[in-house]
């Protein structure tokens, strides 16, 4: 096995003499003096046992043997820096922070379950979830102040790819308490003159619910306006009323609500993640998106 007695910084010194055809200009460029840069060259070729530049007072050229040589020299660097390359996307991809927009009511289950899947193997990322209504989830990932965002609007947004997850009904949500939490579903008319707790105008599920049930002659009648589906549950377990609400708002094994079925009409949102079209997504940031599908794949909304 033939000994290699030259150092990186010796291929590099000969790359940056052949390119410039100077060693004053490649001494400049590599932040060099002169002698320091022909003893790295001197250095190389002893080590080789052959010369690779032809030296004149006019010009440097390179010789037969450091034409082929140039080529092989600038390939091992190009490899090397290659591998530095992935290295550091391999070290950035374990650390960093991942930025996550999302409508509160799936943060109730789904984000926690793709979380579980992400920290599995992103022990050392940290993760910030904006927990936000659709508006301000939509707004966030327009303006790059989310990596992503999980959502049920930005679908006609030219500026944004939506790629639907799942579906989720509206149910209504009361205690466990009550007779009518064993029901099979629950008609809207039979809403009107109960006491209800809704979520404001501001809110993206209002609008939904205010287009989907329009054509009722009686709509429920909401004495409590929240701006979260979070606070909407705590007045309904506080006993205030009754909220209509996203069924990944409430967990399955709450100790104190129920769910029951909305009927006449079903109203349903599609739930989907949204991204810049102009910003792809790379490392931690992707890698989460994708735990974010395995997770609806899983147990779909």
């Amino acid at each position: 096995m033939v000994q290699i007695n030259f150092g990186l910084d010796d291929l590099r010194a000969f790359v940056a003499v052949a390119d410039k055809a100077s060693f004053r200009a490649a001494a400049e460029a590599l932040c060099l003096s002169q002698p320091a840069l022909s003893r790295r060259i001197d250095k190389l070729e002893d080590a080789l046992g052959a010369r690779l530049l032809e030296r004149t007072t006019r010009r440097v050229t390179l010789t037969n043997v450091g034409r082929p040589f140039l080529e092989q020299a600038r390939a091992t660097l190009d490899g090397l820096d290659d591998a530095v390359q992935r290295l550091g996307d391999s070290r950035s991809a374990r650390r960093g922070l991942v930025t996550v927009a999302c409508v509160p009511s799936a943060v109730g289950q789904l984000l926690p379950r793709a979380l579980r899947l992400f920290a599995a193997d992103h022990p050392q990322v940290r993760v910030r979830v904006m927990d936000e209504s659709a508006h301000t989830v939509l707004a966030a990932v327009l303006a790059g102040d989310a990596d992503f965002g999980l959502n049920f609007t930005g679908v006609q947004e030219p500026d944004i790819d939506f790629e639907p997850i799942g579906q989720e009904s509206y149910v209504l949500v009361l205690p466990r308490s009550h007779a009518w939490a064993t029901r099979g579903g629950v008609a809207w008319a039979e809403l009107a003159g109960q006491t209800m707790v809704g979520l404001s105008r501001q809110s993206g599920n209002r609008l939904l619910l205010d287009h989907a049930l329009a054509h009722l002659p009686e709509h429920p009648v909401v004495f409590y306006e929240v701006n979260h589906v979070t606070g909407a549950l705590s007045l309904v377990e506080a006993g205030l009323g009754w909220a209509t609400l996203p069924s990944l708002a409430v967990p399955p094994d709450h100790p104190t609500l129920a769910t029951v079925p909305l009927l006449d009409p079903s109203v349903r949102r599609v739930l989907g993640l949204i991204t810049r079209r102009d910003r792809p997504l790379r490392g931690v940031a992707q890698a989460l998106l994708e735990r974010l599908r395995e997770a609806a794949a899983l147990s779909p909304p």
